[in-house]
């Protein structure tokens, strides 16, 4: 059985082929790595945008809240709000997942190529 295609359809079909996989290439080993950040928001405005590669503390609200990076994630160390709930939160290290301290209206997002490991979650 003859499959009707040429020379140069096999030519055009090997060229789409090793494009698709450059683009997939550059996309992992090019665009993966400075997606891994932190954005922190206070009351709505970006206050900064940190990498979650490079270890370190940062001071949110002079000193309201204290941040900490390290290992990849990023951990609310101290605050001065009376519950607390944001210092007790996990660290966070994947895509979207936050902590949030909202009487000092902070809120620290993750932006990464990691997805979180849960969809939702209900009591």
């Amino acid at each position: 059985m003859k499959t009707g295609l040429k020379k140069k359809d096999w030519l055009l079909i090997l060229i789409i082929l090793c494009v698709a996989g450059l683009t997939v290439l550059a996309h992992t080993y090019i665009g993966g790595r400075g997606a891994n950040k932190v954005v922190v928001k206070v009351d709505g405005v970006i206050q900064g945008t940190y990498s979650l590669s490079e270890d370190g503390r940062i001071e949110i609200n002079d000193g309201t809240n204290v941040i900490e990076i390290s290992n990849g994630k990023a951990d609310m160390i101290e605050a001065d709000c009376p519950d607390q709930l944001c210092v007790n939160q996990k660290a966070v290290s994947r895509n979207h997942e936050n902590i949030i301290c909202l009487p000092n209206k902070v809120v620290v997002e993750v932006e990464s190529v990691e997805e979180s490991e849960y969809d939702a979650v209900t009591n």
